[in-house]
């Protein structure tokens, strides 16, 4: 077993063990090209460690919980950081250590330096993994080193590299990873070239920023771009940036800082370097036989090589990597997007859903409903997407938080961070609370109790029914399955009879105290980093609220369409005593059937038909663990909005997915199973906060398992069992 290979030792044979990016590496530097000084770690090491400390069975046990197949992106998430945080806790075995400690001390001792993958496989003419393993920058002392290689060894379990290997039906488990170890060049100008231009095969390509190229990889930087003539090297065209951040080295990685007003002018590089790196890349073609994608800087005046790659030769609209690429936003961006959710988005939710409130559905005619009808469609689509373009992608902000505490503060469980984001003042939060202090006044009220278990709620006292009209007032339809069932005032009080009739208990799960994990956390960064730190938390809290209320004011136009859609189908139902789904005579019928057919597309899609007719029995199946704790109880199947009001208190709520319009009943529910999957969806935040165990991303749960079932959820181990609960001796 080799474990440390430098530079100038690697030889053909070697690729295998130390990665097409470090072969490249010492390719480059044997013809000449300027290559900073650099170790490869072999995937030797790797594999001594996985099997050493056992990393590599738990790793099986994360994989094996379900189908890979049947992962949703929120759960391979989930498993991705768990498996991160097995390697971020678990140090190096003596034998490995003592392997490396010494010769990285003698390579670099304080020297800064770069820790980058080197994956066997990762990089070829039909594979790029690129910004999918991680790198990482101005790294100082053999300590850090070592704890960011094994982070580089994580990043092979990575939720964007799994999904990646998923779409080119690669094997993870024969995945190997090499670390390239590689002197930081602290460039004050950096950029990329692509040999040969991902959009025109006749073009290269070069974008370049002033400072380091990690703002620029990550997108909180915009470069100034060249397009070249791919044969001669002739510029065609500049592209000027907006040039007003730039990258620099920090005590500990890198910071954004504001340029300075005599950089803002200047491009990165004059005529004479982008002739200089275009020849590079030329040069870099010539050696490997095929055109490169090439990281460059250049230190004072003199151009350094740091990374290059083959150009894929797979069809741009076939790759993925993209999408899986946007799942992930950097810090900048995601301050960006929360601006410009909680400044222009949510307002503008609100305000349409407001004034189409506002429209007396029945006083329309029956081409102006068609019309509404129309527009209420467009206005939900076209909110929709801002939702996935946006909202989406802010989660990330919460996730991101999630690996730098993660990173940063070695817990056991891996879901601690969570607890630092609750109580966010979510909107259905706040109505539970109103729905709450609803019962405790019917708590104290027995005459208005007996009226709602009469079915006489009008009779109820006068404050009970104020409270009862504030929350239909104030939430709308959020409460009532969109809209389908209406402002019913004795099944919200029904509801809230239940919730007076819970005994009083604490909520169970809450067993960390969040101002302590919160001053813990800070007290673990250097002044310099603080403010930083504070800024990432409140973001984070951020991002976790917006993860609920986005969905909530969504729900609201949502709401409106369904409105629309049963005043048309009511009409048409009137007059010919047809469903809706069976005439085209006008623009009613039309617009009717229109929104009828969508709606049940979405329902075959989604797969909440019910799955009527499948009757298989299961004993135990297995999801993700999303809320601590065990709980045991009869189970209450949820298809769509009528069955919420069915449900009673104590029982197992079972479920394809929670939305905004489900939560109120959260509260009544001794624990929570979803079919869709991660710690992180609106479920299991919602679980969360009331304390209850919770298994997400469990295959058919709603097949499974039918009302009645008397189950057990394990939200620890992620495991729900259907059937009474049995004693095992020995």
């Amino acid at each position: 077993m080799r474990v440390l290979f430098p530079l100038t030792e690697i030889t053909a044979a070697d690729r295998s063990r130390i990665g097409g990016k470090a072969y490249a590496l010492a390719m480059m530097q044997r013809k000449g090209l300027r290559i900073p000084e650099a170790l490869c770690i072999s995937t030797d090491a790797y594999l001594e460690y996985m099997a050493s400390t056992g990393i590599k069975e738990q790793i099986q046990m994360e994989l094996y919980r379900k189908p890979f197949d049947a992962m949703r992106w929120e759960e391979i998430w989930d498993v991705s950081l768990r498996i991160r945080n097995m390697f971020a806790k678990t140090p190096l075995p003596q034998g490995i250590r003592a392997q490396l400690q010494d010769t990285l001390d003698s390579f670099f001792l304080q020297t800064p330096v770069s820790v980058r993958s080197s994956a066997p496989g990762e990089d070829s003419t039909r594979t790029s993994f690129a910004g999918l393993h991680e790198s990482f920058v101005n790294i100082r002392g053999v300590e850090f080193i070592l704890e960011h290689i094994r982070l580089v060894w994580a990043s092979l379990w990575s939720d964007r590299a799994l999904l990646y290997r998923k779409e080119l039906k690669l094997d993870p488990e024969s995945s190997a990873m090499a670390v390239i170890v590689q002197e930081m060049v602290l460039g004050r100008r950096s950029g990329v070239i692509f040999g040969r231009s991902p959009v025109h095969d006749k073009q290269a390509v070069i974008e370049a920023v002033h400072g380091l190229n990690q703002g620029f990889v990550d997108g909180t930087i915009e470069p100034d771009r060249w397009i070249l003539n791919r044969k001669t090297g002739r510029t065609l065209k500049h592209h000027p940036a907006r040039r007003e951040k730039f990258m620099v080295p920090g005590r500990r990685g890198v910071q954004l800082k504001r340029m300075p007003r005599t950089m803002r002018d200047r491009s990165p590089i004059d005529e004479r370097e982008v002739d200089e790196v275009y020849r590079l890349a030329m040069k870099a073609e010539s050696l490997f036989g095929c055109p490169q994608d090439i990281e460059w800087t250049y230190r004072r005046k003199i151009l350094h090589t740091l990374q290059a790659r083959p150009i894929t030769t797979s069809v741009a609209s076939e790759d993925e990597r993209p999408w899986y690429l946007s799942l992930h936003r950097s810090f900048e961006n995601l301050k960006y997007l929360r601006v410009k959710i909680e400044k222009e988005h949510i307002p503008g939710m609100e305000k349409e859903a407001q004034e189409m409130g506002r429209i007396e559905l029945s006083e329309l005619s029956d081409a102006a409903l068609a019309r509404e009808i129309s527009r209420r469609r467009e206005a939900y689509d076209r909110w929709r997407q801002v939702y996935w373009n946006d909202c989406i992608p802010f989660a990330h902000g919460m996730r991101l938080f999630g690996k730098i505490y993660n990173d940063l503060m070695k817990p056991r469980d891996p879901f601690q961070f969570v607890a630092l984001l609750e109580n966010s003042s979510m909107i259905s939060v706040k109505r539970n609370k109103m729905l709450g202090d609803l019962a405790a006044l019917i708590e104290k009220d027995s005459a208005s109790r007996a009226c709602i278990h009469a079915g006489k709620a009008d009779q109820c006292s006068r404050l009970i029914l104020w409270k009862c009209d504030r929350i239909l007032e104030q939430f709308e339809d959020l409460a009532w399955g969109k809209g389908s069932i209406g402002q019913d005032r004795d099944r919200l009080l029904k509801i809230a009879l239940q919730m007076a009739d819970l005994p009083a208990k604490g909520i169970p799960g809450k067993t960390q105290n969040p101002a302590v994990l919160e001053r813990r956390f800070l007290a673990s960064f250097g002044k310099d980093r603080k403010t930083y730190a504070r800024e990432l938390l409140d973001l984070a809290r951020a991002s976790y609220r917006l993860r609920d209320d986005d969905n909530s004011y969504l729900s609201k136009i949502e709401s409106r369409l369904l409105a629309s859609m049963e005043e048309g189908s009511r009409r048409i139902r009137a007059r010919s005593g047809i469903s809706g789904k069976n005439s085209k005579k006008d623009a009613l019928n039309a617009a009717v059937l229109a929104e009828f057919s969508l709606s049940e597309k979405v329902r075959r899609v989604s797969g909440t038909s019910g799955g009527k007719g499948f009757s298989l029995k299961s004993r135990q199946i297995v999801g993700q663990p999303a809320g601590p704790g065990m709980a045991m109880g009869t189970a209450r199947v949820l298809l769509d909005a009528s069955d919420l009001y069915s449900f009673q208190s104590g029982e197992i709520l079972v479920c394809d997915a929670i939305d905004p319009g489900m939560t109120f009943i959260v509260p009544l529910a001794a624990a929570v199973v979803e079919r869709r999957g991660g710690m992180l969806i609106h479920g299991a935040i919602i679980a969360r906060e009331y304390g209850l165990p919770c298994v997400t991303g469990v295959p058919d749960a709603t097949d499974l398992i039918k009302t009645g079932d008397f189950v057990t959820v394990d939200g620890h181990l992620g495991i729900v069992t259907i059937g009474e609960a049995t004693l095992l001796t020995l």
